[in-house]
C-alpha cells in the first residue's frame, strides 16, 4: 500500500485500539517524567509504549505512524543511556507525537498528515544529540528484519493486537476473556434482574401468611384440648369425644405437614433472595467501570492548560478504582472538564504568586471519587487561591442580584451558591478558557439532570472544593421510604441533605411560616400531609420525622413525615 490513503489500511480499527491503550500508558509516563525526568520506571514504560505502537504500526503496514513511532522510541532509548535528559521540550514533543499518532490514526488526510510528520520529525532530530542520532544502518537494520523473525514478530504482535477483542477458546489461560454487549443488552439484562429480585421476594409475605396460618392452628389445637377438658366422661358422650380426638389427630397431622412445607418455603426464600441478589448485584456492576477509565486524559488537559496560563498544574486522582455507572461517567465528562478548567485558571496562582505564599510552584489538582451512603462523590480540590467572600459579595452586588443590606446577612453557602447562577462569573475579562460564567450553570445542569447535588466551600488562601452528590447508577434509585396518612412514599437518596428527629419546641414562625435552625442556617418547614392534601394527622406528637430534602443552589426545605421506614432501591 502507499501513504496517501491511511484510511484504506487493513486492520485500521484494532491499531487504533492498540493506540488507545498505549497512549494512555504513554502520556501517564510523560506526565511522571516531567515531574522527575530520571524515573527509571516511567522511562522503562514509555519506552515500551512507544516500541508496541511501532511494532503495531508495522504489522499493518502504517508506516507513517512507524516513523512516528520509531522516532519517540530513539528519544526515549537515548535518554535512557544517558545520552540526553528528558526536559520540557521533549515531554512536549512527545506529547505532539501521541496526537500525531491519533491523527494518522483517524484516517486524516495525508497531505495533512505528511505536513505534521514532517514537522515533528524535524522537531525531534534537532532535540536529538549527535551521538543519540541513529546510523543508517541501525535505521535499515530496525525495518529489515529476516523473514522468519519477520513472520513470528507479525504473529505475536498480531495475536496482541487481537487480544480483548475476541474471546479466547474456552479453558484457555491468560487474561479475562471479553465479549462486546450493546448498553441495550445490559439494561435488558438488568430488567430481568430487578423482576426477578422483586419475584424472590413475594416469597416472604407468602411465608408470613402461613405462619399466621400455623398461629390459627395452634390456637384451634389450644381449644380443642379446652373443650375436651370440659366435656363430662359418661359414656352417651363417647361419640363426641371419639370425634374430638380425630379430629385433634388430624390438626396434628396438619400441624406436622405445614411445619415441614414451611421450613421447606423458608429455605426456598433464602435460596431465590440470595441469587436473586447476586444476579442482580453482578448485572449491576456490569454496567460499572473504573473512574479512572474515564478522567486519565485529563493529567494531560491540567498540564497542557496550565502551561498555556503560565502555570505549572498537576492532576492527582484519588479513588481511580472506584465503580461508576458508564452512562454517569459518559455525561460526566464536560461538568468535569469546566471544573478542572476553572480550577487551573481561577483556582491556581502563578508560580511567583505561589512561591511567595509558601506554597510549591506546581499546582495540585485532586480528582475524587468514592462511595459513600449508597451514593458516589465526586470532588474537584484545588490548592488554589480559595474564594474571597467579600469580592463575591461586591460581584453579587454589581449584578443586583441582591441588594447591600441582604448580602451582607448571607450565609458562607449561601454567597457561594451564587457561583452556579447563568452567567454569573468574577472574572471581569473574557478569554479562551474562561469569564462566560457558563460552566459551573452546566455543572449543576448536568448533577440535576442525573438526581444529584452539587456543592462548593472554599478556604480564602487554601484551595476550593467542588462536590458532586450522585447516585451509583441511571439505572436504579435508591431511596428512603416514608409513611404519610399510612401510605408508602420515596424520596431519591440523592435529593436529601439530611434526615433527623425534631423536637416541636425547637420551630419558630419566620414570615409567618413555621421554619427551624440547621448549620446556622434557616429552613422552612411543611408537613407531607399539607403537600398531599391528605388533612390533619389529629395528633401534634413531641418529636417530628423530618426529610430536609435540597433544592439547589443553596436551598433547602424541610418535610414532616408520619415515619421512616427505612432504604430501598
Amino acid at each position: 500500500m502507499t501513504d496517501e490513503d491511511f484510511s484504506q489500511v487493513s486492520m485500521l480499527s484494532l491499531f487504533q485500539a492498540e493506540l488507545e491503550t498505549q497512549s494512555q500508558a504513554l502520556t501517564s509516563g510523560l506526565l511522571a517524567l516531567e515531574r522527575n525526568p530520571v524515573a527509571a520506571d516511567a522511562l522503562e514504560a514509555c519506552m515500551r509504549a512507544a516500541h508496541s505502537l511501532k511494532g503495531a504500526a508495522r504489522i499493518i503496514d502504517l508506516m507513517p505512524a512507524v516513523k512516528v513511532a520509531n522516532a519517540m522510541e530513539d528519544c526515549l532509548v537515548a535518554a535512557q543511556r544517558g545520552h540526553l535528559r528528558v526536559g520540557r521540550e521533549h515531554i512536549d514533543a512527545l506529547l505532539q507525537g501521541c496526537d500525531l499518532l491519533k491523527l494518522i490514526a483517524s484516517g486524516s488526510s495525508s497531505e495533512r498528515a505528511n505536513s505534521e510528520i514532517e514537522s515533528f520529525l524535524a522537531k525531534f532530530e534537532e532535540l536529538s544529540p549527535p551521538e543519540a542520532k541513529p546510523g543508517a544502518q541501525d535505521f535499515a537494520a530496525d525495518f529489515a528484519t529476516p523473514d522468519h523473525a519477520q513472520e513470528q514478530l507479525a504473529s505475536t504482535s498480531s495475536a496482541n493486537l487481537l487480544v480483548g477483542a475476541v474471546p479466547q477458546a474456552h479453558g484457555s489461560i491468560g487474561s479475562d476473556r471479553m465479549v462486546r454487549v450493546t448498553a441495550d443488552s445490559l439494561n435488558r439484562l438488568l430488567g430481568l434482574a430487578g423482576e426477578s429480585l422483586m419475584e424472590a421476594r413475594r416469597l416472604r409475605p407468602f411465608a408470613d401468611g402461613l405462619l399466621r396460618l400455623k398461629r390459627l392452628q395452634s390456637d384451634l389445637a389450644s381449644a380443642f384440648d379446652n373443650l375436651h377438658a370440659v366435656l363430662p366422661p359418661v359414656s352417651n358422650n363417647a361419640p363426641v369425644v371419639e370425634a374430638l380426638a380425630e379430629a385433634q389427630r388430624k390438626l396434628r397431622l396438619s400441624q406436622a405437614f405445614l411445619a415441614e412445607r414451611l421450613d421447606e418455603l423458608d429455605s426456598v426464600d433464602r435460596k431465590a433472595t440470595d441469587l436473586a441478589n447476586r444476579l442482580y448485584d453482578e448485572t449491576l456492576a456490569s454496567r460499572m467501570r473504573p473512574f479512572e477509565d474515564g478522567v486519565r486524559h485529563y493529567a494531560r488537559t491540567v498540564r497542557d492548560l496550565g502551561r498555556t496560563l503560565g502555570k505549572r498544574a498537576r492532576l492527582e486522582i484519588v479513588g481511580g478504582s472506584t465503580g461508576i455507572d458508564r452512562d454517569i461517567l459518559e455525561q460526566l465528562d464536560a461538568p468535569l472538564g469546566h471544573l478542572l478548567r476553572n480550577a487551573v485558571d481561577h483556582g491556581l496562582e502563578p508560580p511567583e504568586e505561589r512561591l511567595a505564599m509558601g506554597k510549591p510552584e506546581e499546582g495540585l489538582i485532586r480528582l475524587e471519587a468514592r462511595h459513600n451512603a449508597g451514593l458516589l462523590q465526586i470532588a474537584v480540590v484545588d490548592d488554589g487561591r480559595g474564594i474571597e467572600l467579600s469580592k463575591l459579595r461586591e460581584a453579587v452586588i454589581a449584578r443586583q442580584l441582591a441588594t447591600r443590606e441582604s448580602a451582607d446577612t448571607l450565609s458562607e453557602t449561601e454567597l457561594l451558591a451564587f457561583l452556579f447562577l447563568p452567567g454569573f462569573s468574577m472574572k471581569a475579562g473574557l478569554t479562551d478558557v474562561s469569564g462566560r460564567g457558563v460552566g459551573l450553570d452546566a455543572v449543576q445542569a448536568m448533577t440535576k439532570e442525573v438526581r444529584g447535588i452539587t456543592s462548593v466551600s472554599s478556604e480564602f488562601g487554601r484551595g476550593t472544593r467542588f462536590q458532586l452528590q450522585l447516585p451509583l447508577t441511571l439505572s436504579v434509585l435508591r431511596t428512603l421510604l416514608v409513611e404519610v396518612d399510612g401510605e408508602p412514599y420515596a424520596f431519591p437518596l440523592a435529593a436529601i441533605s439530611k434526615t433527623m428527629r425534631l423536637q416541636r419546641m425547637q420551630i419558630n414562625l419566620l414570615q409567618g411560616r413555621p421554619h427551624f435552625r440547621l448549620n446556622d442556617r434557616q429552613i422552612g418547614l411543611v408537613t407531607a400531609r399539607e403537600v398531599l392534601d391528605r388533612g390533619e394527622s389529629g395528633s401534634e406528637p413531641d418529636e417530628l420525622s423530618v426529610v430536609v430534602v435540597d433544592a439547589g443552589r443553596g436551598d433547602a426545605y424541610g418535610l414532616i413525615v408520619d415515619r421512616f421506614l427505612g432504604e430501598r432501591e
